[in-house]
């Protein structure tokens, strides 16, 4: 009857552990995270890549979901990964969420997307034109210039022929390269091409690199150009990339600016997505603290300007802060 006993207890003993591990003093489960979800970003080298790495670690310290953030070719390739089941979060342009809702340009041969909902706006993404070329002081100086667009059909590439159409250019009125952020640089540095388009938010790294290293600069896109792009392309507004943003930038650089957007999966769970978008939105000031972008994180910025409906999760989050979205 002891040995029976003392076997009894130790089998007791061994549950009860197990019990406390499993849980924490108020209830919870003290185990991984129940949900794993894949954030798909962009180059190693652009700003989605650092700051998705950051809204990540957020994500899992404060909504207890495991984000594994990975690096993409950016917008279009986020929104198939989604569409795919590859990625259930992931950071795009405005213009091109509007594309795949739509199913237009770069979506317009495989058709409209509504796989995918918005989490919230995030930051401005300025487009960019750096060069090394003291000759290029406008849009309308890239005539006749090797000029990196990025890869075809990607948001880079739309947000150029846009700027060149309002400047009156075509893409046959430049010698156009198809490269990405990192490759751009590259090439500028080598001598290989004059400009590039480049579109994130500013800071980017590989322009500070390339400033800090070399004597680039930005040009900007204001006056006429800038007033038909915003005529004919809504969703543009007008930024300053302020004095100091890269080595050398001596005053203010006027560009437009599209919207970075954290979108997600519109199978993601209603409780998901209101406990991550919480996560983000209720650590403002320490996410600022590990990524400048963080300090455009809004609950105005965040809801407005999106041309595709809201996950109801996120909607939740920001019904709770006085504001009504769209989720449909």
């Amino acid at each position: 009857m002891k040995k029976l006993l003392s076997v009894v207890l130790v089998v007791v003993m061994a549950l009860s552990m197990v019990a406390c591990g499993a849980a924490t003093a108020d209830g919870e489960s003290a185990a991984a995270p129940a949900t794993k979800l894949t954030m798909g970003t962009g180059g190693t080298s652009g700003t989605y890549y650092g700051y998705g790495g950051v809204l990540g670690q957020y994500i899992k310290n404060h909504a207890g979901i495991d984000v594994t953030v990975v690096s993409t070719d950016g917008s279009k390739a986020n929104i198939q990964g989604i569409q795919a089941g590859d990625y259930q979060l992931g950071t795009v342009q405005s213009d091109v969420m509007a594309y795949a809702w739509e199913g237009t340009r770069s979506f317009e041969e495989g058709g409209k997307v509504d796989s995918f909902r918005v989490v919230a706006g995030l930051y401005a993404e300025a487009l960019q034109l750096v060069t090394m070329d003291p000759e290029i002081k406008s849009v309308a100086d890239l005539a006749g210039k090797s000029v990196s667009i990025g890869a075809p059909g990607s948001g880079v590439y739309f947000n150029a022929i846009d700027v060149l159409t309002a400047a009156g250019l075509t893409e046959e009125d430049i010698q156009a390269q198809y490269q990405s952020f990192a490759d751009s640089a590259d090439a500028l540095k080598d001598g290989k091409i004059d400009a590039a388009f480049i579109v994130a938010g500013a800071p980017t790294p590989a322009i500070t690199e390339l400033c800090t290293t070399n004597e680039a600069y930005l040009v900007p896109i204001d006056g006429e150009v800038a007033e038909k792009l915003m005529a004919d392309c809504p969703f543009y507004t007008l930024y300053n990339v302020p004095a100091g943003t890269y080595a050398g930038q001596e005053e203010d650089v006027t560009t437009v600016t599209v919207k970075a957007t954290l979108i997600v999966s519109a199978s993601a769970s209603e409780e998901d997505v209101y406990k991550l978008t919480a996560a983000i939105f209720d650590n403002i000031e320490g996410i600022t603290a590990e990524n400048a972008k963080g300090g455009e994180l809004s609950i105005e910025n965040a809801t407005s300007g999106m041309t595709a409906p809201f996950h109801a999760g996120a909607a939740k989050y920001f019904a709770e802060k006085g504001v009504t979205v769209e989720t449909e």
